[in-house]
This record gives C-alpha cells, structure tokens and sequence, in this order.
C-alpha cells in the first residue's frame, strides 16, 4: 500500500522575500491583496531587511527613539523595500559591476638583475604587494612600480560588467546576522534560516515529531547544483592562492553541493536518518523531491525535508554564464526595448522578445511527511505530491542543449494525474509552473513541449506560469521557487502573470496555451493540481504533479474515513495557533533560526547496542535491526 507524501510546512528566503505564510508569493501579486494583507506582508520585509525593530508592542525606525504605528511604518517605507526585491541591479553587497575586477597577465621579463618600471591606476594595485614589487607613490591617480628581477606578473584591471542584473535577496537582509555563522558560505547561511522558516511554520514543536519517530524513519534529502562557489567555499579554495590570501581549514568541506542537508542534520534536527544530495543542474530540487517522494510512498521515510539552496551571484559564476551567451546581457536589453538604459526590472521576459536568463537566489524548503503521520501530528494540509518524473535527453551534440527527455517527464505526469483527478479535471483545472528561462532557445523548446502535451491530453488554453520573470534564475532551487509559490495560489486565488512582457514572441506555441501578463484569476479552488517543470544543462529535466489541499484532503478523506478526518480538522486548531504565532513573530522581526551548534554530540559509546535494536540517548524509539529479506526468491 502506498503512502501520499503530504506537505506540512514550507519556507525559504529569495528575492521576494520570506516564503512562509504565502509572503513571497504575496509579494508577486500584491495588488491583489486586500489592505491589510498587502501591509502585513510589507512590514514583513521591512524588519526582514532591517528598517526597523519592533519592541513593547511598537515598531520604531532604525537610529530612532520615536514610535511609529504599522501602518504609517509600511506606508512610510513600503515603496522603497518593495523596490529593493525582485530582479534589479545589482547591489554592492555582492560585487561592484561598475569595477568588475578581470585580472589580465603581464610579462614582464628583463634580464637577471635588471628590473622595469610600469605605472599603474591606484585601483590596479593588488593589496597584497608582492615582495619584488617597488611601490611610489608620485601623487595623483597613478602609483610608479618598479619591479625586480625576471617575472611573469597578474596585473589587476577593472571594466564595467556587461551583466547587471539579478534576483537578489531582499536588500538589507543579512543571514549572517542571524545566528553564529562564523563565516560560512552564503547559500548556507541561507540554508539555516530556510529551513527552521519551514521547519517554525509546521507549527509542530520538532521534539514532538522526534518523540513519534524512530531516528531512522526521518530523512533530508537538499543539495544545490553548483556548490558553494563564494569566497567562503570553493571559490575562495581555487582563487585564495592567485590574489596572495590563504586556504581556510572550512573552505574545502563547506564547498561541497550536499553541504546544506549535512548542515540540516547537524545544526537544525540532529537527524540519524537517511541523508542525501542529487544534482541535476536546474532541476535539481526536484531531483531531491524525487527522492523524498519516493521514500514516503514506499514506506521507508514517515518525513523528509526536502530543499535546495543556491548563492550564484558572484562574479566568475555571472561571467561563466555569460561566455556561453546564456545571459541576458545590458546591450542586449538595450536593443530590445530600443533604449539606450537597460529595464533591469523587465530583463527576464519568459516566452516574450528575449535575449537570455538572469541569475537569481534562493533558498527553499518543504517538510513533507506520510499521510498516516499528518494526521497523527495534527498537521496543517497545504498540498501533496503524489510523483516527480525524471528522465534524460538521449544522444546530444551539445551538453548544454535541450533535449528530448522533457516530453517524457512531463507527459507521465500528466498521465498520472489524469488518473488521480480525471480528465474533467486535467483539462480544466490544471496549470503548469514552466522553467520559463527567458532565453530565446528556451521559449521556443520549452513551449513546445508544453502545447503538444497539452495537445495529447486534450488541454485547451492551459494557463502558464513563469514565475522567473520576478525572480530570476536560481539554478537547482528553481523548482523549488515554483512549488512554495504555487501553494499560495490555493490561498490567494490567483496564479501569477508573466508580468514583465508586452507580447509573446513569435516562435512560441501557443494552439494550447495561455501565455499572459496579468494574473489569472482562478479562485482558492480553482485549480486542483499544478505541474512543476524544470529542464536543467546536461539532459536533466523534470516534472512533479503538486495536488490542491482540497484533492489531498478529499483523497484522505477516502482511505482514512471522515471521523480521521474530523479529529485531524479538532487537532488542527492547535498546530495552526503555533505556526500563526510563528508568522506574527516573524513578522515583528522577533524570530531567530534554529543554530545548535555543539548540541548534544554522541560517540559510539553512547549507544547500547542489541541484536534487535539500537538504542541512541535523546531519541525515545529505538532503530530496529529487524531488516525484512527482499531476496527470499533468491534464498535457499
């Protein structure tokens, strides 16, 4: 018998902000919300980025003693911290574009014993002097180096960079600043705090879950497709060496793709249970729903987080993008739009006149768990995801090209929930969240591959969200991007537009689509299932069915019986006051990440160990070691 895997919580942090409670995807539709939900969200950001404190049930302005009501604070700083999210230029915190930093070699090779004279601009100068460098300084902008003895030296130099733009955090938000980072990379940073936003917004106390669980019936299963590549990472770890900086002892470890599920387990939960990263460039969060999927519906896992978390936004990770011309470049933008000034807020235009994707952050996490355990726990029901279908390009002339394998993913998924739903159903109240990339090769691949399966299954006017146009690319947490923002549409009732174009291109199929600007409105119960679909580099694509809260509480409702179902409607209230208090918390700028550095480390000695079982101090039920034999066939 199979298990749904049902989602209980979700969070995560990118550049709409805090994805909890619906508030980033709020952000993307935010002049559909009423007064005070539009000012809720908004006051969300505004301690989020760090405008303003709450304290003794008032709020009061940064470097100000005075108080200040919510709702002249959102009022008041609503229009600049909404301009501070989304896709936008690119802010200082990460790198100047304006003097990008491209080192260029110089040969400099006098005879022994000789030495030359070269004059450099003040800002070429590296601030690691080389020993056989001789700096003067002559006044004015440029410094006189005389340098010794034969060498082949690396001479800084600086240009504008040709790409400006990216999904970033809001502005003002510091991850850092929230819990003993000591120095980790970004992504993981960003990883500690999207991960307790999922695990806070359950509104289930994590010592409860551990005290129904055996340790080994938990599992995490995050990652990201590049790895840590800033100067904590392995950026730092290949670059340190060239510009005259040390290898640090963590830049090595922290560096790794499956850092931020070994952080999960270490710091947040102290999970014993099965752990695990798989990469698959763009699609790779659902790479690992996939994995948590199938051990709650094979009965191996009763809960799996399931996340990814990608800081992309560095200079040589921007300029590597850029040299395959996958990148929506300023002159390209510029030419677009018939404009001498690039329209940083328009540069992802999904399915419309494009010229390449943007770079963006993001960090996102679901907890997902059994349908048996949901109801044990009380727990909220905000969807389920009955499967996630992967399957490869086949034979390719280039690795980064899209393929073929798309059209299987998806069109199983359709198939499935075709099954699940009906046809009534599939056909009129279904959408698609596309990959939606912005580049010219995707639109027309992409939408191809969304109107011939539309086509099979009979789908007329299928509505497409391209949910990248507000937030950029975010590599292997893009799917996760789609799922917490779909969620909202079952709260809100509105799956939103593709806002930053002003027609679709040409070459895009459209017989069964509908491709728009404005949202859709569709109603909280519109829609019944959403299709994820991520088509990565390398031949990765995959497609996941995310069903509604109403299908999943109607299909618990047929295998557990509607008393199960009433006493899970009475436990709800509690859980539901818990996470609410969560929400109003973060709100207030009041809430911190779980951090448990150092908590309650075990050695082998701890343990007592039968032929049964394993007994772990901290943990009430015990790992049994009754391992059932798949291989009876096979035995004598």
């Amino acid at each position: 018998m199979s298990h749904l895997p049902v989602i209980i919580g979700f969070g995560g942090i990118n550049a709409a902000g805090r994805s909890s409670f619906h508030h980033g995807y709020r952000r993307l539709i935010l002049d559909k919300l009423d007064a005070h939900t539009r000012q809720q969200t908004i006051l969300d950001l505004i301690t989020l980025t760090n405008n303003a404190t709450y304290q003794q049930g008032q709020y009061t302005l940064n470097n100000q003693t005075s108080r200040i009501s919510p709702k002249k604070l959102a009022s008041q700083l609503g229009p600049s911290v909404l301009n501070d999210t989304l896709v936008r230029r690119i802010v200082d915190r990460a790198y100047n574009v304006d003097a990008l930093v491209m080192n260029k070699a110089a040969t400099l090779q006098p005879d022994q014993g000789q030495s030359q004279t070269i004059r450099l601009k003040r800002r070429q100068v590296p601030n690691c002097i080389p020993s056989h460098w001789q700096v003067e300084d002559t006044g004015g902008d440029e410094l006189r180096i005389t340098i010794h003895g034969g060498i082949d030296a690396i001479l800084p130099d600086y240009r504008q960079a040709s790409v400006q733009a990216a999904g970033q955090l809001p502005s003002g938000f510091d991850p850092s600043n929230l819990y003993q980072s000591r120095n980790h990379p970004r992504s993981l940073q960003m990883t500690v705090f999207s991960a307790s936003d999922a695990i806070y917004s359950t509104g289930i106390d994590w010592s409860d879950i551990r005290a129904l669980l055996p340790p080994d019936q938990v599992a995490v299963y995050a990652g990201n497709s590049i790895g840590q590549l800033d100067e904590q990472g392995f950026g730092g770890l290949i670059k340190n060496p060239s510009v005259g900086k040390r290898i640090t002892s963590k830049q090595m470890p922290l560096g790794y793709g499956q850092m931020p599920a070994d952080f999960i387990n270490a710091y947040l939960i102290g999970s014993l249970g099965a752990t695990g990263s798989s990469l698959g460039a763009c699609a790779t969060f659902l790479y690992n729903l996939h994995n948590g999927v199938n051990d709650i519906k094979d009965g191996k896992r009763q809960l799996v987080i399931v996340g990814s978390s990608d800081a992309p936004i560095t200079p040589e990770v921007i300029e590597g993008f850029r040299t395959m011309g996958a990148l929506a470049e300023d002159h390209s933008l510029c030419a677009l739009d018939h404009s001498d000034k690039p329209d940083y807020r328009r540069a992802v235009r999904p399915f419309s006149s494009n010229c390449g994707f943007t770079i963006g952050e993001s960090s996102q996490f679901v907890v997902l768990c059994s349908d048996a355990l949901a109801l044990q726990l009380g727990a909220q029901i905000h969807g389920s995801v009955p499967d996630v279908f992967i399957n490869a390009d086949g034979h390719k002339k280039s690795i980064s090209a899209p393929g073929i394998g798309n059209y299987i993913t998806l069109g199983k998924a359709l198939a499935l929930a075709e099954k699940l739903i009906g046809t009534s159903s599939l056909q009129q109240r279904t959408c698609v969240q596309a990959h939606g990339t912005s580049t010219p090769q995707n639109r027309v691949t992409e939408s191809h591959v969304l109107n011939e399966s539309a086509r099979a299954f009979g789908i007329e006017n299928w509505p497409v969200a391209a949910i990248k146009c507000y937030l950029g690319h975010s590599q292997g947490t893009a799917g996760g991007d789609q799922l917490n923002n779909s969620l909202g549409i079952w709260q809100y009732g509105y799956i939103p537009g593709i806002n930053t174009i002003d027609h679709v291109a040409d070459d895009v199929h459209t017989s069964q689509l509908c491709i728009q600007a404005q949202h859709h409105e569709v109603g909280t119960k519109g829609i019944d299932a959403v299709l994820l679909n991520s088509k990565g580099f390398g031949g990765n694509n995959a497609s996941a069915i995310l069903l509604s809260p109403h299908i999943t509480t109607t299909m618990l409702t047929r295998k557990h019986g509607s008393y199960s179902m009433n006493q899970l409607q009475s436990q709800q209230e509690t859980t539901l006051e818990r996470a609410q208090s969560y929400n109003e918390q973060a709100i207030q700028g009041q809430t911190k990440p779980i951090y448990q550095f150092g908590k309650d480390v075990l050695k082998g000695e701890d343990l007592a160990i039968s032929h049964d079982e394993i007994r772990i101090p901290g943990y009430d039920q015990p790992i049994s070691l009754n391992v059932p034999n798949p291989y009876t066939d096979y035995s004598a």
